[in-house]
């Protein structure tokens, strides 16, 4: 790798070596269809609910294990270097792989034996990796059957507790990628059953790390034709003892689940966290709500003011306690924006219904929250106005869940769900099903950590107007230093 120091050498070593090894690779890519395609072939759903055996596991598991090793090869991963021993699948049914940091990491797979994976049910219409699923005998989940996950669950505790029937079955417990440097907060799927498991660690120990592939920083090509350009990766697999859960972990998955990410945090050398992806947004824990790690209202006012736009400028004109729905030309006349693009973007921070409609509210909050001239009481205010409804009896007007929501969704880029739980326990200490203003205050400028989190979430990380900085994670009153009480998040590459 040391000749990659050079730019000129790299530049040169990825005009050659890249297209040859990205064209071999999907050549072998497609070769391992027939091998995936024979071992499923004339078999029924019925019959494929349990583990395949005979003739069928021999000779295709070997080639798809054969020609999968090559792949990675041909792609220069010249070398994997296993160290420790792994389980049989009796002393631990369950396999979890961290940290997960691109979309080479299914080359554990091959150092574990083709273990059985979890994956989307929508991967199945992918051409060939549809077929190596099915080949897998993948555990598959479906984000848009809310039934889907319970289905998940009973088939993982099934698959774990067939004593050695079922081959491991292998879990990137973070769930989705990021840069190496912190573990994400575990899923607890991997530990719902309560078994016994074995941690498996992944390293690219690698002087040029062109590897990492997480939600900022290069894209899948990108990432593909730099490691494809060096003349040498290696991969590091290491086994971990096998973490037996006491009485309490095995009711508790959760506790399971984070017990394990710290044992593995620590024999990595990093940070375990309490952040994690809801969809594509990093969020992170603060007492009982999530709210995003850095609120997409700051990237919002970095899109505004790159177009010149001072938000306190603008009329927000908007009815308290009454929406009124834009377009996305309106929206642009309002704002003063003329550049398609721009428009667009800012558009699209804000939720639209089914017409592609927004809520004037949203966009008249986001404005006073971004101009930095209302004092905190003020701003508090103003969303309580904005979004509380007049109640059928009596003279007050209560912030109801809905509102609530939508207010932290903007202000701290909560997701709803989770804003309306905090909401509804919120309303226990009341008679009513709606907060009053005093209420909303109290939480939002007078409660411990909360009062912190709208404090730091509310003074976008801008000098003044026209300049911005990038808050350091770890200074005093960030996001990341609330997560329940101060672990630090992951800084995701590109950061």
């Amino acid at each position: 790798s040391g000749v990659l120091s050079h730019p000129l050498q790299f530049c040169l070593l990825g005009a050659l070596l890249a297209p040859i090894r990205v064209l071999l690779a999907f050549i072998v890519l497609f070769l391992l269809w027939p091998f995936a395609w024979l071992q499923v072939a004339g078999l029924s759903e019925e019959q494929l609910q349990e583990p395949i055996t005979g003739w069928r596991k021999t000779v295709c598991h070997n080639g798809v294990l054969g020609l999968s090793r090559l792949l990675f090869f041909l792609l220069g991963f010249l070398r994997i270097r296993v160290r420790g021993q792994r389980a049989s699948r009796l002393q631990a049914p369950v396999l979890v792989a961290a940290p997960h940091s691109t979309f080479f990491d299914p080359i554990v797979l091959l150092p574990c034996d083709l273990p059985k994976v979890v994956s989307r049910a929508e991967n199945l219409s992918v051409p060939v990796i549809g077929a190596l699923l099915r080949f897998n005998q993948a555990i598959l989940v479906s984000r848009h059957d809310p039934a889907s996950r319970r289905r998940v669950v009973e088939e993982v505790r099934r698959r774990a507790t067939s004593g050695g029937k079922w081959p491991q079955v292998l879990f990137f417990p973070e769930g989705t990628c990021s840069n190496k440097k912190a573990l994400l907060k575990f899923k607890p799927g991997a530990f719902i059953a309560g078994v016994p498991v074995q941690p498996v660690l992944i390293r690219y120990p690698n002087s040029l790390d062109t590897t990492s592939w997480a939600w900022r920083g290069p894209g899948v090509l990108q990432v593909l034709w730099l490691t494809a350009s060096q003349p040498c990766s290696i991969v590091d697999v290491e086994f971990l003892p096998v973490y037996h859960p006491s009485p309490e972990e095995s009711r508790d998955p959760t506790l399971y689940a984070n017990n394990v990410q710290r044992v593995m945090a620590q024999a990595l050398g990093i940070p375990a966290t309490e952040c994690e992806f809801v969809g594509s947004l990093p969020v992170i824990v603060v007492g009982r709500l999530k709210v995003a790690l850095e609120p997409q209202l700051w990237e919002l006012g970095k899109v505004l003011r790159k177009a010149g736009l001072s938000p306190g400028y603008v009329d927000a004109g908007a009815e308290p306690g009454r929406s009124r729905m834009i377009s996305q030309e309106e929206f642009a006349r309002q704002l003063q924006l003329s550049d398609p693009q721009t428009v667009a973007g800012a558009f699209g921070y804000f939720q639209q219904d089914t017409k592609g409609l927004v809520d004037f509210r949203d966009v008249a909050l986001a404005l006073a929250a971004l101009d930095g001239g209302r004092s905190l009481e003020e701003l508090t205010r103003l969303a309580f106005e904005l979004f509380a409804e007049e109640q059928a009896e009596g003279p007050n007007r209560l912030l109801c869940k809905d509102g609530f929501g939508t207010i932290l969704h903007l202000l701290l880029g909560s997701p709803r769900p989770a804003a309306a739980a905090l909401h509804a326990e919120l309303c226990q200490a009341g008679p009513s099903r709606g907060l009053s203003l005093c209420q909303f205050q109290n939480f939002s400028l007078h409660d411990p950590l909360y009062g912190k989190l709208f404090s730091t979430y509310l003074r976008p990380p801008h000098t003044s107007r026209g300049t911005s900085q990038t808050p350091k994670a770890s200074s005093p009153g960030s996001p990341t230093a609330l997560a329940n009480g101060t672990v630090q998040a992951p800084k995701q590459k590109g950061d």
